[in-house]
Order: C-alpha cells, then structure tokens, then sequence
C-alpha cells in the first residue's frame, strides 16, 4: 500500500474497507488523528478510529470514493472528494450512505502522508 501522495492514502482508505482489514486502516492515521465517525462527531486517537471504523466494516459493504480535490501547503493536505457506500445494518437492512469528505493529511517524516482528521461528511 502506497502513501506517497494524499490521493494513495485515500485509495488504502477504500481498499481497507472493502477488504475489512482494520489493522491496514489504522496505519493510515496518525496517532492522535480525529475521524468523523456522523456528522459533528469526533473520535480521537487510534482507539476511538478503531471503534469507528470497526463499526462501518461490520456492515460489510462496498465503499467508493472520487478525490475531486487536493490542496497543499506547509506539510499539509486537504482533500475533498465524493464518496458512496453499500452495505447492511446490523438489523440486517440494506444501508446506504453517500457524502462529500473534507479530509486532512500530513506529510511525514519518511515523505508519506497520513490522517489527521478523517471527516467523510465534509460541512455536514
């Protein structure tokens, strides 16, 4: 899995979850990341990414997501983009989520770039 430009990082962001490979996932994110696991929530720190995201891979689903978007400066990327997902709640119904992600990534040390904030409902 490549994370050279912000662009690969999200690609990893939509193989992961449509391999359900949290420990993949979790790679992508910088220690003390936030991801948006709804709209005005915050989950902080790889614990609270794992929960999330542990949560969105149980309904087994297919994500797909479009980056429309790069903006760099300093170290720093936030990418936006256009994303769907298919899957099934845990009452068994089919789930269907769609959005716009406003994310924010940054470089590494290594020349790689990693979340800091995770946000898939953009200005939800």
């Amino acid at each position: 899995m490549s994370r050279e430009t912000p662009e690969q990082v999200l690609k990893a962001i939509v193989d992961g979850i449509n391999a359900g490979n949290l420990d993949v996932l979790l790679a992508l994110y910088e220690p003390e990341a936030a991801f948006a696991p709804q709209p005005g929530s915050l989950a902080h720190g790889l614990a609270g990414i794992r929960e999330s995201l542990a949560a969105f891979i149980a309904m087994k689903g297919t994500l797909d997501l479009q980056v429309t978007r790069v903006l760099e400066a300093g170290g720093l990327a936030l990418v936006a983009g256009v994303w769907s997902f298919t899957g099934t709640g845990p009452d068994g119904a089919p789930v269907k989520l769609t959005g716009h992600n406003a994310d924010v990534l940054r470089r590494q040390g290594d020349g790689s770039w990693r979340f800091v904030i995770d946000n898939p409902w953009g200005t939800d």
